[in-house]
C-alpha cells in the first residue's frame, strides 16, 4: 500500500495525517504548543517548539498507522501563513521568536507606509492591504530590532521564512530554503503578476534580497526528509498555505469554486481562474493551487469571528457546550434579533478595526434560543456579505459553497447559511480538507495522482439547499446592514 503524509501546521497545534492517495484518512496525531504574549497585542511562538511538535506528530502518525516511511510516496505541508521567522543559515539557530500572524506590533510601520502614499502600489502588485497581518512589516521590525540581523541578512548569513520554509529547512537538514506562491503571496513582497519577488517593494522596505527563499511551484520538488527523522527519506512534493490547501482539498480547481473554513473565524476563497482579479476594498487577491507550475488565483475574505461567537455565548453562560444546534432549532427564526459578532472589529468586506459586537432588536419576547439563533445567523450573514462581494468583483455566479471546519458539523447552521446565500452549501465526506489538500498536491508532485483526478476524488457527504424566498432573504439583509451600521466605528467614537 502507498500513502501520502500531510503536515498540517496551525496556530495552536501541529498535526500530521496519513492518507491513502484517494484521500481516505488512515491515522492522525496532534500536539499543541505554547502561545507567548510578551506585550499587549504581541503574539510569538518558539520556533524550536513548533518544529519539535510537528516532527513528533509526523512520527506518531506513522507509528499509529503501523506504516514505515518507505511506504510513503510523498509528504506535503500546509501551514499558518503570515507567521515570520529568521534564523542562521549555517546552524539553523533561530534569531528571534516567531512573530505570529495575529501580532499587531507593526501597526505604526503600516501607518507610516500609508502616509508615504504606498498603499496603492502594494495593493496593485500584491493584492493585499498594508496591515500588520502580513509578513513584510514583521520582518522589517526584526531587521530594526534584532542586533546585527540586517548585516547578517545582507551577507546571506541570516534567512527569512514563513512556517513552511522553516519546516522545509529543518526537514531537509538545511539543504532547502524555499517556499511556494501561496505562502510567498502573504508577505507583501510577492508580485502576483510576475509570480516572483518584487525588487521595488523590497527596496521600498529595505529588505535584503539574500534573506528570501526561492519560490517553487506548490507541487514542485522541495528535497527529501533526512532519513533519521522518519526512518527513511520521504520526497517533499507539496507546499501550500492552509487556506489554499483547504480549497484544493475541497476539489476547488476551477473558476467559480468556493470554500469556507469555519473555525474561530471564517475564511473564504473563491477561485477566479488563471488571471488575478484586482480586489475591491475589503477583499484580498491571492494565488490558488495551480498544477505543475501553472497560474491560478482566488479572491480571499476573512470574517474574524465565527465559532468564537458560539464560544462567547458558552463563556457568558447563555449556552452549554454543544447545545447550539438544539437550542437554536427551538425557534423558527431569531425573532427580529441581529447579532453582529464584531468582537475584534469587522473583517471583510468592511475592515473596520473600530467596530464592536452588538445585539440589536431585543424585545421582552426574546429568549435564549433567539439569541443563539441570532449568533448563528450573524456568522452566516457575515459570510454571505463576503461571498456577494467576491462574486460581483469576479463577475462569477456561485454555484455552491463548500464548507469545512468546526461549525460545518452543525446541520442547522449550514441550512441557515444556504438560505442566506441562496445557493447550496455542501459538506465533504472528508472534513480534514487542509491536510488533504497538502497530501493531494504532494501526490501530483510525485506523479502518483494526475491533476484531473483530484476533482473526481472529492466526495459530497451532505447538501443543504436554500429554502428561503428571495424577497425574505433581501429583507433580512437590509436589517443586517442596519445592524452593522450601528456598530461600525464604535470604539473610535468612544
Amino acid at each position: 500500500m502507498t500513502y501520502l503524509l500531510a503536515l498540517d501546521q496551525g496556530t495552536t497545534s501541529s498535526r500530521a495525517i496519513l492518507f491513502t492517495p484517494e484521500g481516505r484518512p488512515v491515522a492522525l496525531a496532534q500536539r499543541g504548543f505554547t502561545q507567548h504574549y510578551p506585550r499587549p497585542g504581541w503574539v510569538e511562538h518558539d520556533p524550536l517548539e513548533l518544529w519539535e511538535s510537528q516532527l513528533w506528530a509526523a512520527q506518531e502518525a506513522l507509528r499509529r498507522a503501523g506504516v514505515g516511511a518507505g511506504e510513503v510516496a510523498a509528504l506535503g505541508i500546509a501551514n499558518q501563513r503570515e507567521t515570520t521567522l529568521v534564523w542562521e543559515r549555517g546552524t539553523g539557530r533561530p534569531l528571534h521568536p516567531a512573530i505570529v500572524w495575529q501580532d499587531r506590533r507593526t501597526a505604526p510601520l503600516c501607518q507610516a507606509l500609508r502616509e508615504r502614499g504606498l498603499e496603492g502600489v502594494f495593493r496593485e502588485r500584491t493584492g493585499l492591504l498594508l496591515d500588520p497581518y502580513f509578513s513584510a512589516t514583521k520582518l522589517l521590525w526584526l531587521l530594526e530590532n534584532v542586533p546585527g540581523l540586517r548585516e547578517k541578512g545582507e551577507r546571506g548569513e541570516a534567512l527569512f521564512g514563513t512556517v513552511d520554509t522553516w519546516l522545509l529547512y529543518r526537514l531537509t537538514g538545511g539543504q532547502v530554503h524555499a517556499t511556494d506562491p501561496t505562502n510567498a503571496s502573504r508577505t507583501l513582497l510577492f508580485n502576483l503578476h510576475t509570480g516572483s519577488w518584487d525588487e521595488e517593494l523590497l527596496g521600498l522596505l529595505g529588505i535584503p534580497r539574500a534573506m528570501l527563499p526561492e519560490v517553487r511551484p506548490s507541487d514542485g520538488a522541495f528535497g527529501e526528509t533526512l532519513p533519521e527523522l522518519l526512518g527513511a527519506p520521504i520526497p517533499i512534493r507539496g507546499v501550500l498555505g492552509d487556506q489554499q490547501a483547504a480549497l484544493l482539498g475541497q476539489g476547488g480547481l476551477e473558476a467559480g469554486a468556493a470554500k469556507c473554513t469555519y473555525g474561530t473565524g471564517a475564511f473564504l476563497l473563491l477561485h477566479t481562474g488563471e488571471r488575478p482579479v484586482l480586489p475591491p476594498q475589503g477583499l484580498l487577491a491571492t494565488p490558488a493551487y495551480a498544477p505543475r507550475g501553472g497560474r491560478a488565483y482566488a479572491l480571499e475574505g476573512s470574517v474574524f469571528v465565527a465559532g468564537a461567537a458560539v464560544g462567547w455565548l458558552e463563556e457568558v453562560g447563555l449556552l452549554g457546550k454543544g447545545e447550539a444546534e438544539a437550542l437554536a432549532g427551538q425557534v423558527e427564526d431569531a425573532g427580529g434579533v441581529y447579532f453582529v459578532p464584531a468582537f475584534t472589529g469587522l473583517g471583510a468586506p468592511y475592515w473596520d478595526p473600530y467596530a464592536r459586537g452588538g445585539i440589536l432588536g431585543l424585545t421582552r419576547g426574546t429568549t435564549r434560543a433567539h439569541l443563539v439563533r441570532a449568533a448563528l445567523e450573524g456568522v452566516a450573514f457575515s459570510v454571505g456579505e463576503v461571498v456577494r462581494a467576491m462574486a460581483e468583483a469576479a463577475d462569477l455566479a456561485l454555484g455552491a459553497l463548500k464548507a469545512d471546519g468546526g461549525m460545518a458539523g452543525n446541520d442547522l447552521f449550514l441550512q441557515i447559511q444556504a438560505d442566506l446565500l441562496g445557493v447550496p452549501v455542501l459538506r465533504p465526506g472528508v472534513t480534514e480538507t487542509t491536510a488533504l489538500g497538502a497530501a493531494w498536491a504532494a501526490g501530483v508532485g510525485v506523479g502518483l495522482l494526475a491533476p484531473e483526478d483530484l476533482k473526481g476524488l472529492w466526495r459530497e457527504a451532505a447538501r443543504f439547499s436554500p429554502r428561503m424566498p428571495e424577497a425574505e432573504r433581501e429583507a433580512r439583509y437590509r436589517g443586517w446592514r442596519r445592524a452593522v451600521d450601528r456598530v461600525r466605528g464604535w470604539a473610535e467614537e468612544g
